[in-house]
């Protein structure tokens, strides 16, 4: 069946993928196409001293692949992971700056490029950015990197003065003889410093001592931000530079069947009108606005393809069914959970709850700038992963890597969206029907909404059983949804089962530990995947898992008739970590005392990226409108680098969280996705926005996430003070369904 349109209703979901950064060089390009947002590997990661440098046409004041010094003085940290708001570039630089003993006045950054990572052997390892992973993955090698080239500076300081190194100190890029009074700089020896062997086994300062690390300090972007000196990928501009307004199938599984290019071609500024690949058209003008007012006066005909039917409903039904079947994959067990619920006479409590798909909805919509020869390919893109963007150009480009580069930009929100690299290998594929131009793609907003790659719909069905003095004696939690791993890397699969379903919810995981201690538990997963393309989305599974966790433990508290916060410690007496977090929120929003009249509150705690995170919301519901007051958070991520940027991080986190939880829908009509703007996908206004206030307990000894795990908490906070104030159980998102006078 096919279907004629002349509206612009979507972009090309030829979902490309990030690199696996296990990878050789020569095994580069293998399996790019397929894409992963949270897992990777592990790999060493030499020191590059003067002939890797010179070997690879480096500056000579490359002290390491890490740190550059200009003569005059300026420290350029060189961070391969990628910038989108979440202050990772301010974070590493401070670790570096920390063991370099720089002045921090001194310090900036640069995005080395994949593909010169790649002809050094991969120096600077990991460029993926997701998963909280940006600090906890970088800070161990990065700080050696700042240590190795502080040993060389002094070195060659030391040699210069004939004196033996460990005489001479150093602070803030002052290197000191003290028995001898003589002095220079960093940027008067970097040079020489550059030609010396990088040391090995360099010991790293204890967080203790850090004096830069671990300060308040003000983050390096925000005055470009603040000034507009901040280039994004929207804003690139190159000599001849055309741009490319993007419309593909709207429909899952559907393609592309014909468009009538005559009928636009002698619109203004119209260059071409071109098939992208077997889904998409563009337009290519001298300008965005013209490119996307000839494609939307475009004539298409689609193919709509096997999904035109799929409705939202009929994936809940698909889910639903999912919740009693008898095959389900176990992913945290003890005791015997089935029998003990069966043969249980006391009190059962049992529940179903739902989520919505959610789309990223990243301030910028997608976009990248390709310029193509049979010589070369170049791309200028935010990306999360700079190494899986020139994996994609150069399978785009049909290119060796080493003929290809990219070059990354700041991200205007990724969300882990933008770790799936269809939009670099569209921009690509147009550029190359319009060699030696380059060429701008931005998709339109509707084309970003109707092509994400979604977070998935999941459904949870659990049941638990209380003793005759309130104690949890048997707990089963049956989750029905959707595999992200399935679609988008199989190869992370273990035997069939996807073990990112379970975050949060697995018994001693150092990722995402469960927090209670229930002698009779069975947490399993029947997975149902229906045709709308998943992907991995701020927090991924652990969001839903701790609304329907800690919402569950709120309804056999209140089963038990025990306060929530006392229900929850009796479970916790061997979990001390996450008991910490707990504790911390409830003792600052004055868990014990009565709360302001009408003012009701609400409690969630869950690990997962490694840290441990609780919550606790304080809500009025007047006339069935509710209004967040006041949100606590803590978090322990064991080390922290920059503590304003935590608050900034968890603040930003809630926001992400309650707009889901509040307003976000993505509605499955026809075989394509309802909501195409912000009009109809709602996101948190200020008005909405409660005080938060964030308490820092970190227990050191581990390297946790930040700007993903506290999205968890906010909702099942605020859900359980609803239920405090109203006695309404929600669950089912969004809020907004729900009636709650």
């Amino acid at each position: 069946m096919t279907i004629t349109d002349t509206k612009p209703r979507g972009a090309a979901r030829d979902r490309g993928g990030l690199a696996d950064v296990g990878l050789s060089r020569r095994r580069f390009l293998i399996g790019s196409a397929t894409a992963l947002g949270g897992l990777s590997l592990g790999f060493h990661l030499p020191l590059i001293g003067s002939a890797a440098a010179a070997e690879s046409g480096a500056t000579a004041r490359e002290v390491n692949a890490w740190v550059v010094i200009q003569p005059d003085e300026t420290v350029v940290v060189r961070i391969a992971r990628s910038e989108m708001g979440q202050g990772t570039l301010t974070g590493l630089a401070q670790l570096v700056a920390e063991e370099l003993e720089c002045d921090w006045a001194n310090v900036t950054t640069e995005y080395p490029t994949p593909g010169q990572s790649v002809a050094r052997d991969r120096v600077w390892g990991n460029f993926s950015t997701g998963g909280s992973r940006g600090v906890r993955e970088s800070h161990d090698y990065m700080r050696q990197g700042g240590a190795a080239a502080r040993e060389m500076l002094i070195a060659a300081a030391a040699n210069a003065w004939g004196v033996p190194a460990g005489e001479c100190a150093v602070a803030k890029g002052v290197i000191t003889h003290g028995r001898s009074g003589r002095s220079t700089t960093y940027g008067k020896v970097a040079t020489a410093a550059a030609q010396l062997t990088p040391p090995t086994d360099i010991p790293l300062k204890d967080p203790q001592d850090w004096t830069i690390a671990g300060q308040p300090l003000p983050r390096l972007d925000t005055a470009d931000k603040l000034t507009g000196k901040q280039v994004y990928g929207t804003d690139v501009q190159l000599p001849g530079m055309l741009n490319a307004a993007i419309r593909a199938c709207p429909y899952f599984g559907g393609k592309l069947e014909s468009f009538d290019a005559a009928a636009v071609a002698k619109m203004p500024g119209v260059r071409h009108v071109v098939r992208v690949d077997d889904t998409a058209v563009a337009v290519v003008a001298d300008t965005w606005w013209r490119a996307k007012t000839a494609l939307d006066a475009l004539p298409v005909v689609w193919d709509e393809g096997p999904n035109r039917a799929l409705t939202s409903a009929a994936i809940a039904d698909m889910l639903a069914e999912g919740l009693d079947a008898g095959e389900a994959f176990v992913g945290t067990q003890a005791g015997d959970a089935r029998n003990t619920l069966a043969a249980h006479t006391g009190r059962t409590v049992s529940a179903v709850y739902a989520v919505p798909y959610q789309h990223h909805a990243t301030m910028e919509p997608m976009n990248a700038t390709a310029l193509y020869t049979p010589e070369k390919c170049e791309v200028w893109v935010p990306t999360q992963n700079g190494e899986a963007s020139l994996a994609a150009a150069a399978e785009a480009a049909e290119l060796p890597v080493e003929r290809c580069e990219v070059y990354k930009l700041h991200l205007g929100g990724g969300f882990g969206r933008r770790g799936f690299q269809d939009y670099v290998q569209q921009a690509v594929r147009i550029a190359r029907q319009v060699p030696g131009t380059p060429v701008k793609l931005i998709w339109s907003r509707e084309e970003d909404m109707l092509h994400g790659v979604y977070h998935p719909t999941t459904q949870c069905k659990l049941t638990g059983a209380l003793d005759d003095d309130g104690n949890l004696a048997a707990l089963h939690m049956r989750i029905s949804g959707q595999s992200i791993l399935a679609s988008v890397r199989p190869e992370g699969m273990q035997g069939g089962m996807d073990p990112v379903v379970f975050q949060g919810l697995v018994l001693d995981n150092p990722e995402g530990s469960f927090a209670y201690d229930v002698e009779h538990l069975l947490i399993d997963h029947a997975m149902r995947n229906p045709a709308v393309p998943p992907g991995f989305w701020r927090g991924v599974n652990l969001n839903q898992n701790a609304i329907y966790v800690e919402c569950f433990m709120d309804e056999l508290a209140h089963a038990a008739g025990v306060d929530p916060l006392a229900f929850r410690r009796r479970l916790m007496a061997n979990h001390p970590k996450h008991l910490a977090v707990l504790d911390a929120v409830a003792e600052r929003v004055g868990w014990d005392s009565a709360p302001p009249p009408g003012v009701h509150r609400g409690l969630a705690q869950i690990m997962g990226f490694a840290s441990y995170v609780a919550a606790a919301a304080e809500v009025s519901v007047t006339d069935g409108r509710l209004r967040i007051h006041r949100i606590v958070a803590a978090t322990d991520p064991g080390h922290v680098v920059n503590p304003a940027q935590v608050e900034r991080q968890v603040e930003g986190s809630f926001v992400y969280g309650l707009s889901a939880g509040l307003y976000g829908e993505c509605v499955v009509d026809g075989g394509r996705m309802v909501q195409e703007n912000f009009d109809t996908y709602q996101v948190m206004l200020m008005a909405d926005m409660p005080a938060v206030e964030t308490v820092i307990v970190p227990s050191g000894g581990f390297w946790g996430g930040v700007g993903e795990p506290t999205i968890a908490v906010a909702m099942p906070a605020v859900l359980n003070a609803i239920f405090a104030a109203t006695g309404k159980r929600i669950r089912t998102l969004p809020l907004k369904q729900h009636d709650l006078s």
